[in-house]
């Protein structure tokens, strides 16, 4: 296969996916999509999406499971889903994007996907976490008794602003 892969990860955290918003180029800007980008010579796909998801993001991530199939990008791009566990950080637009948002149950029609992203969200809502995930907290964000919930802070909700320009796909 000669298409050149792009990573994408369905972070998830409290239950909840997180979705970012697209800030560029203008025929992809507005729409929602998992984060990620290309993958680099000589890297596997679950250190592409880390490394994407740090530059992007400012978090770090650990890679769970990649989601079975692939979809086309633009010509020459194929698009790979992992589900990935948010391990440090708040998440923030840093690159290529002007907003976040966590999506909990239920809640993936509350944003305007780009279309190849549709199936893996789809596949990532049916994945989803429930119960208590690694973090330590519960579906709800809530403390799970015992834990001391390390993951849980209210700054994982904070309002996200505008970024610089960028394309995934």
């Amino acid at each position: 296969m000669n298409d050149r892969v792009v990573v994408a990860g369905a972070v998830y955290d409290q239950g909840r996916l997180l979705a970012a918003r697209r800030s560029a180029p203008p025929e992809l800007a507005g729409r929602w999509e998992l984060p990620g980008g290309k993958l680099e010579p000589g890297e596997t796909g679950e250190q592409a999406l880390v490394r994407e998801l740090r530059e992007e993001l400012g978090v770090e991530t650990e890679p769970l499971e990649r989601i079975p199939g692939e979809w086309p990008l633009a010509p020459g791009y194929v698009l790979r889903v992992w589900t990935a566990r948010l391990v440090s950080g708040v998440p923030a637009p840093l690159q290529d994007h002007d907003e976040l948002r966590w999506l909990g149950p239920g809640e993936s029609d509350a944003v305007d996907w780009l279309d190849q992203d549709r199936p893996a969200v789809a596949e990532a809502m049916r994945r989803l976490p429930t119960g208590t995930d690694a973090t330590g907290t519960d579906a709800t964000g809530t403390d799970a008794p015992g834990t001391g919930a390390p993951g849980a802070t209210p700054e994982r909700d904070a309002p996200t602003g505008p970024l610089s320009d960028g394309a995934r796909h």
